[in-house]
């Protein structure tokens, strides 16, 4: 997994849902100031829903505090158009079938689903300098209470 002080190789491109509209961004551009990645499995499970809702629950304390936010998944950007609606997601959603977030932050990681083993990318969450510079790394998400995990990662980074 990518650490802290390393510089993200961010020359890659996503599909993004922002403000209930899809594109296709360059990663680094997305990098328009301090950033939250937090990578989630999937829309409309349990545990994600549990991340994703924290996520929301508290993303004007995170663009209070100077951060914008942004939840990765496999999913598509028709289904995260979707999930947004239903949840009253607000920040942005990105569509990263091909793991190419994971790749760069050299993430994926051996799971394992009905005694069938493959590989995915680790539930992990990354704060990000503008310059795509790490500043911190949450290695395992706490899908029940997020956003206070986050915080706790702020508060330490002087925010």
């Amino acid at each position: 997994m990518i650490a802290v002080g390393q510089k993200l190789l961010s020359d890659f491109t996503l599909s993004v849902v922002r403000g209930g509209v899809a594109s296709e961004i360059v990663f680094r551009d997305l990098l328009t100031g301090p950033t939250i990645v937090s990578v989630f499995m999937k829309n409309n499970t349990p545990s994600c829903d549990r991340q994703t809702e924290s996520l929301g629950e508290h993303a004007a304390e995170f663009a209070a505090l100077g951060y914008q936010l942004i939840a990765l998944s496999r999913d598509t950007c028709g289904s995260h158009l979707k999930y947004a609606a239903k949840k009253g997601l607000a920040y942005t959603l990105a569509s990263d079938p091909t793991d190419a977030f994971a790749r760069a932050t050299n993430s994926i990681v051996e799971k394992s689903m009905y005694g069938k083993t493959y590989q995915g990318p680790a539930r992990a969450a990354y704060v990000f300098a503008t310059d795509g510079t790490v500043l911190a790394v949450i290695a395992k998400v706490d899908t029940k209470d997020h956003a206070a995990q986050l915080r706790a990662v702020l508060v330490g980074l002087g925010r």
